[in-house]
């Protein structure tokens, strides 16, 4: 029996930070939060903002999720950098969170880099 390459977790990171961070390489696994633009049934891309950050989202695997501009979603897939085109995420996780804290959420990305830094300790 052959196995299958593990899946790997989505790193959680914020839209302003993802570009200016080690994780913005083609095919990295991330986790990000944003609020809905815009979404299109028939190309299946959404597009997510946080401040003045914005990222298209490849919804084409999700199923059974109700897509509502101005509603606020995270996704987790896989980035994919490609020349000519937009930076866009391919999602294989998608949820409506609507109701959470963008603020303390921003905090808590903040607090666990910082948790890891320390628990990595001097290289």
């Amino acid at each position: 029996m052959e196995s299958s390459p593990a899946v790997k977790p989505g790193t959680p990171i914020s839209l302003q930070d993802l570009r200016s961070s080690e994780l913005f390489k083609h095919g990295a696994s991330i986790r990000v939060t944003g609020s809905l633009q815009s979404y299109s049934v028939e190309t299946a891309r959404a597009v997510i903002a946080d401040g003045a950050s914005s990222l298209v989202v490849n919804t084409r695997h999700l199923s059974g999720i109700t897509f509502r501009v101005g509603c606020l979603y995270q996704f987790i897939g896989e980035l994919l950098l490609c020349p000519n085109a937009d930076t866009n995420l391919l999602a294989r996780v998608g949820r409506n969170v609507d109701g959470m804290d963008l603020h303390l959420y921003h905090q808590s990305l903040l607090v666990l880099r910082q948790f890891e830094v320390e628990r990595a300790g001097p290289t």
